[in-house]
């Protein structure tokens, strides 16, 4: 896959190439490819004047940011203990057995990423699974079909809009 230079180009422009900017830059060129891709971070480097080593730096800091392909959209799972006791292994294993990935893998579509997290600070809702950002919370694994299926519904209406 080839990056689109002309789109980061853009992105460093609406920081007038500062780099007080570069934390934001790197959020809005992962939103763009669904990760940091190496010849879009070099850039972003080149750009800002900065030395790579520091945007890498900064890029591998942060959880948030990867500089691997991620799916379009990431499905957390908490499995912190208040979920966990509460059925979020069953509800994990339900999401893998539909989407057919492990916990840090993609789709084969690139549609979706799964990951769990350690805790989402709604523990009196656990199981608690994270859509993008929408939480749904006192999931069951007899809810993640249904889940999966709104889903992917809504963004199958976003794509025919």
């Amino acid at each position: 896959m080839k990056t689109d230079l002309e789109k980061v180009a853009a992105i460093i422009d609406r920081y007038d190439r500062h780099c007080d900017g570069l934390v934001s830059i790197l959020h809005e060129v992962q939103h763009e490819f669904h990760f940091l891709p190496e010849d879009a971070v070099r850039m972003v480097a080149e750009f800002l004047g900065l030395p790579l080593v520091q945007v890498y730096g900064v890029a591998t800091f942060f959880k948030a940011f990867s500089l691997q392909p991620r799916g379009e959209h990431t499905i957390s799972v908490c499995m912190g203990t208040a979920c966990h006791v509460r059925g979020a292994p069953n509800v994990l294993n339900e999401i893998k057995r539909h989407l057919g990935i492990e916990p840090g893998e993609n789709s084969p579509d690139m549609k979706f990423r799964l990951e769990t997290v350690n805790c989402l600070g709604a523990c009196a809702l656990g199981p608690i699974v994270v859509i993008d950002s929408e939480y749904e919370g006192e999931v069951n694994s007899g809810k993640v079909k249904k889940l999966l299926d709104k889903h992917k519904a809504a963004v199958m209406e976003k794509v025919h809009a």
